[in-house]
């Protein structure tokens, strides 16, 4: 049994330029071409999807997914270890759950709350590192207070405004814009506005930000959900509207 690539596009939750930029990489190769141009995938494409998708999830970047498959010939061996570090994440995910039912709960009954119970499965300092070491400890601790100072509502509204912002990144990518456009450069203006309501970002800054999204897996995955090569999209745009519209 095969399917087509926008069949497994549409089951996967990607999109077809996704998959034949994987089959560009060597990651993801069809099992045949049609006499039409199209790419179709059998069950073993399938399952090697699955691999990559995971491990995408994972925040692995795609050169190092691909030298983890090449690794692991073995199929079901390398299923049984994601399914080992999904089983982790769950139980982590089950931790935070557990901590916010519990919060609900004391918050409603008036009783006191213990800090190990509200934090548990979180990490508020996650980038704590990469923060400090790119702009400086001075950096981190504004961006802290900041974020701090927020209400909820004004938390998730700058949450939403970025998940707007990241969707509408992915299509621009998968309409085949150019960076240096107008389209795209009205997309960088929202982005770096975005980015003022901490602080007001420098030329270098937005420079720096884009070639971390690239660099890091874990910022560049915000991006590339939304379709495969929308981070280095997104950092080619960012770095043309820096240059000519921002200063440090």
């Amino acid at each position: 049994m095969e399917w087509s690539i926008q069949e497994i596009a549409r089951q996967a939750g990607t999109t077809s330029r996704t998959l034949r930029h994987y089959g560009d990489l060597g990651l993801l190769a069809p099992s045949r071409i049609g006499s039409n141009g199209y790419r179709y995938y059998d069950q073993d494409a399938l399952v090697r999807l699955q691999r990559i998708l995971l491990l995408r999830e994972l925040g692995l970047s795609l050169p190092a997914i691909k030298d983890v498959l090449e690794g692991q010939r073995d199929t079901a061996v390398a299923l049984r270890a994601h399914l080992r570090l999904l089983e982790q994440e769950q139980a982590r995910i089950g931790r935070q759950i557990a901590s916010v039912r519990t919060t609900l709960h004391k918050t409603e009954e008036g009783m006191e709350l213990m800090a190990a119970e509200v934090f548990d499965g979180f990490d508020h300092t996650a980038h704590e590192r990469e923060v400090t070491e790119r702009w400086g400890r001075d950096a981190y601790e504004e961006g802290d207070r900041w974020w701090r100072s927020l209400g909820d509502g004004e938390k998730k509204a700058f949450r939403d405004e970025h998940e707007a912002i990241a969707r509408d990144w992915g299509r621009a990518g998968e309409a085949g814009l150019a960076p240096d456009g107008p389209e795209a450069q009205e997309l960088a203006r929202r982005h770096c506005a975005w980015l003022s309501s901490a602080k007001e970002p420098s030329r270098s800054y937005v420079i720096g930000l884009g070639e971390m999204y690239v660099a890091d897996p874990r910022f560049g995955k915000n991006y590339d959900r939304y379709g495969d090569g929308t981070a280095a999209f997104v950092r080619d745009a960012l770095t043309v509207y820096a240059q000519h519209r921002l200063s440090d």
